[in-house]
């Protein structure tokens, strides 16, 4: 099903085209890394996010197969539009040496098991608790946000050679990483589609 662009949406990623040239990106990178710019209006993601394209086919194939989206917080899960989404923080509970947003995580996984496409914009230690998973992931789209513990738990996402989409700084957030996710749920499923 082809999705309907509104005008204003066009014409927005047309000056972010003219301010910034993104034409050497692979597809899918291009994709999120103009999504993202899109969400946030901040040209410096286009330095800063860090994913691979073979990584991303691989995501994107698995999104279109069905495969499951975990997000860490309601805010990412409000931004994905065209998909339904696996939150449980509503359901978690902190403990000693365990936050809400880890615990969800934790209830996450019981749920939809290994293949899922993960999105994480809010809390660092879901990211933290995610890593500590057996979960296989088919993407780990890691963009929480802050001043403790973000960047830090994004180097690790990086660490842990799994197929993630990142960023370096402190940078990230609910739309930024929702708007990742959008990215690949947009993209065509075939390159005669793209035209």
């Amino acid at each position: 099903m082809n999705r309907v662009v509104h005008p204003i949406e066009r014409e927005s990623f047309r000056r972010l085209r003219a301010r910034l040239d993104t034409s050497h990106f692979p597809p899918l990178t291009r994709a999120v890394v103009e999504r993202v710019i899109h969400s946030a209006a901040d040209l410096e993601y286009a330095s800063d996010l860090v994913m691979a394209e073979e990584e991303l086919a691989g995501a994107h194939a698995a999104l279109h197969a069905g495969a499951p989206v975990v997000v860490d917080v309601e805010m990412v899960a409000a931004g994905i539009t065209r998909r339904e989404t696996v939150c449980r923080l509503k359901d978690a509970v902190a403990g000693p040496g365990l936050t809400r947003s880890a615990h969800a995580v934790r209830l996450a996984y019981e749920q939809v098991g290994p293949g899922a496409l993960w999105v994480i914009g809010c809390a660092p230690t879901a990211l933290e608790e995610l890593l500590t998973l057996d979960a296989s992931p088919a993407l780990v789209i890691g963009l929480p946000v802050g001043f403790v513990g973000a960047a830090e738990s994004k180097a690790a996402l990086r660490d842990s050679g799994l197929p993630a989409v990142s960023n370096v700084s402190e940078k990230g957030g609910s739309a930024v990483a929702a708007a990742a996710l959008n990215a690949l749920l947009y993209h065509p499923i075939h390159a005669e589609e793209n035209q």
